[in-house]
């Protein structure tokens, strides 16, 4: 008895450290993705805002725009047309794509336009964020199709 009760821990001990490391591989992956779509957030962004200035934060709505034509689109492909391996889906869709887009930003930045009492700026915000990456994520997944 007392055999078996420790090949029995011994197995649950070899799962646990397998089941340990499928997970650390997939935050790693994750942790690449998101430190790629960290620096593409960074790079687009300001190069968006130096060639339209401060109006509007534009750069985080460009960002969020292509942001979400890719994850439309690369989340049909994956669903739909192509058997990619689930850590490539999480490398771009996880960590890539929510490294890149930038909801937390466009929220501050929506509230520090309504804290200064530019509501007009801060309803365009919303509207533009808001259509305009719907939209890229319906031509995402319509471009997946045509494929």
């Amino acid at each position: 008895m007392s055999f078996f009760l420790f090949f029995r821990k011994k197995y649950v001990t070899l799962y646990l450290l397998f089941i340990t490391d499928i997970i650390m591989t997939q935050l790693i992956i994750i942790g690449a993705g998101g430190f790629i779509g960290a620096i593409l957030r960074y790079s687009l962004s300001g190069l968006v805002h130096r060639f339209t200035g401060s109006g509007l934060p534009y750069g985080t709505l460009a960002v969020n725009v292509l942001g979400s034509f890719i994850l439309g689109f690369f989340l049909y492909i994956s669903e739909q047309k192509l058997a990619i391996d689930p850590l490539w889906r999480s490398f771009i869709a996880v960590g890539m794509m929510g490294a890149l887009t930038t909801f937390s930003t466009f929220s501050w930045e929506t509230w520090q336009m309504i804290s200064s009492g530019l509501w007009l700026h801060a309803l365009g915000n919303i509207t533009l964020n808001i259509l305009c990456t719907l939209t890229a994520v319906w031509a995402g997944i319509f471009l997946a199709r045509a494929l």
